[in-house]
């Protein structure tokens, strides 16, 4: 249930439909936007009256909420979400937001070149895996520890903020001390534990949607976030599987399109990933943009052919400055900047 209050409510009838709200067994959220007060019932709201509930004084209207999740629903929180990365750096506002790097961090003068570039390009954020999950047990895993201090490295050489995959629970504790946003990748987008630990951190998550997730079930793993208090949550579409193996994963921009109507937060494309070829990653990347994205995540690899991870679908930093050129001019056409 949603309580909808009149623009011109006073404190006293916003306290008296949460006292109502409460005697029938529900937890009040509280969404103050820039136009209204939103009240989301939080539990079972078969105990509430939506009639009388709408014909308390200040109550402009009453909505049953049919979707599952709660906390990420507009229908809670009509407004856009802005999640701060860092000072000064933001996703979901006006400003899209661009964080490159290579798939896996390979060494101090990679990451550092590979920084330097994207950032005289025009990116805000510096990504670099340190922990990789692949499906082979043979494939290169990535550096661990020793990834995450090169990308601190990189980090002060450049000041760009970083943002890195977790693994494990266990390292949430160092990530929160060392990283500046923890990303969830596709595989662990439905280990609820992790997402249950991660809600009780105050650090953005970027959460990427999972191999054959819904759109209702990616929402649902950042209720379990955001449920846990931790509201700075940004979503991140990256591919789905589909029967079609032209592509290492179908991007389901549509999934932009949703998300945004049904939720508040943030929404990233990672074109990378979701084609798997460095041709692609251009053109992709200006559809995200067209379709409303609110940020990129981008390969960028000063070595692609010798890469020891996702050689393929990374571009060089001379093809990202090429195509940041581009995404100014596409999000100019939408109403964003660069």
């Amino acid at each position: 249930m949603v309580v909808i209050m009149r623009p011109n409510h006073t404190a006293e009838e916003l306290d008296r439909a949460i006292r109502v709200m409460e005697a029938g067994g529900v937890n009040v959220m509280i969404s103050r936007g820039s136009e209204t007060t939103i009240l989301g019932a939080e539990g079972d709201a078969r105990g509430i009256d939506a009639q009388k509930m709408a014909a308390l004084p200040g109550v402009e209207r009453v909505m049953r909420v049919s979707e599952p999740y709660k906390k990420v629903n507009r229908k809670y929180h009509p407004d856009d979400t802005v999640v701060e990365l860092a000072p000064g750096v933001t996703v979901g506002g006006r400003r899209l937001l661009v964080a490159a790097g290579p798939c896996s961090v390979e060494s101090r003068e990679q990451i550092t070149a590979v920084a330097q570039a994207v950032k005289a390009s025009g990116a805000q954020v510096l990504r670099g895996g340190a922990f990789k999950p692949r499906t082979s047990p043979y494939a290169f895993q990535g550096m661990g520890y020793e990834g995450l201090d090169l990308l601190e490295k990189a980090r002060m050489a450049t000041g760009l903020p970083v943002v890195t995959e977790i693994m494990d629970a266990d390292d949430i504790g160092y990530f929160v001390e060392h990283v500046d946003v923890i990303q969830v990748g596709a595989r662990n987008m439905q280990n609820f534990s992790l997402l249950k630990r991660l809600g009780k951190v105050n650090k953005p998550i970027l959460l990427k949607r999972g191999l054959s997730a819904t759109i209702e079930e990616w929402l649902m793993s950042a209720e379990y976030i955001l449920a846990g208090g931790n509201e700075n949550v940004i979503l991140c579409e990256r591919g789905i599987r589909t029967f079609e193996t032209f592509t290492r994963n179908t991007l389901d921009l549509s999934a932009v399109l949703a998300v945004k109507r049904q939720s508040h937060l943030p929404v990233m494309v990672d074109p990378s990933h979701a084609c798997g070829q460095a041709w692609m990653v251009e053109r992709m990347s200006l559809a995200a943009i067209a379709a409303g994205a609110d940020g990129l995540i981008i390969e960028v690899h000063n070595d692609p052919a010798h890469a020891l991870c996702d050689g393929q679908q990374s571009i060089t930093p001379e093809q990202f400055d090429g195509l940041m050129e581009k995404v100014g001019a596409v999000a100019e056409c939408v109403g964003r900047t660069v």
